[in-house]
């Protein structure tokens, strides 16, 4: 289990986390800075708007299911696309996340004000969030020693896990030692 944030990272909420807005949540680390904070977004919160309803002309670019997803509590009536490049080129409209991990080397976050023809071809998937997850400098760092969030290296099909409502689960059943018996605890434990 790596014990440092950084961009790229995991954080997984642990069953002690009851915030609705976390609880169960896998957030992927888009920004870390120790003066500035920690930005992120949740990956498994599909929500019930199409992105046709809200951003039609990129529809389909966006791997499925075709939904916004809640990306977290902060700006949610913003927009935050993350999407894949199948090389190592940097396609206009598209900026790599600054992550040293082969999981997301080809991951970056798309200007939603770009048209989306530029992009078509040059990424090979895509998801889009409304709002983000944030953390004041520290906030996290404090969250972690109360024992809310694991954090845990990402691997390449996490950010577009094709049944996000199995990720919690998945991510935690492949870590070493105890911690991969977290992924069996009921979504209820007072009902086990």
């Amino acid at each position: 289990m790596a014990e440092a944030i950084y961009v790229g990272g995991l954080l997984v909420a642990t069953p002690l986390l009851d915030d609705p807005n976390f609880r169960r949540s896998v957030v992927l680390i888009l920004e870390h800075d120790l003066d500035g904070g920690t930005l992120g977004v949740v990956l498994n919160r599909p929500s019930d708007v199409s992105v046709t309803q809200v951003l039609p002309v990129w529809d389909p670019l966006v791997t499925g299911p075709s939904v916004l997803f809640e990306g977290g509590p902060v700006q949610t009536d913003s927009a935050l696309a993350l999407a894949a490049v199948p090389s190592g080129e940097e396609p206009l409209g598209w900026r790599r996340l600054h992550a040293g991990t082969p999981a997301v080397s080809r991951l970056g976050t798309v200007d939603l004000d770009a048209p989306p023809e530029i992009l078509q071809g040059e990424i090979a998937q895509m998801r889009i969030f409304a709002g983000y997850a944030g953390w004041t400098s520290g906030q996290l760092e404090s969250e972690i020693a109360e024992g809310a969030w694991y954090v845990v290296d990402s691997e390449v099909g996490d950010t577009f896990h094709g049944d996000p409502g199995s990720l919690w689960r998945h991510v935690l059943r492949r870590q070493p030692g105890e911690l991969a018996f977290v992924a069996t605890c009921p979504d209820d434990p007072t009902m086990n």
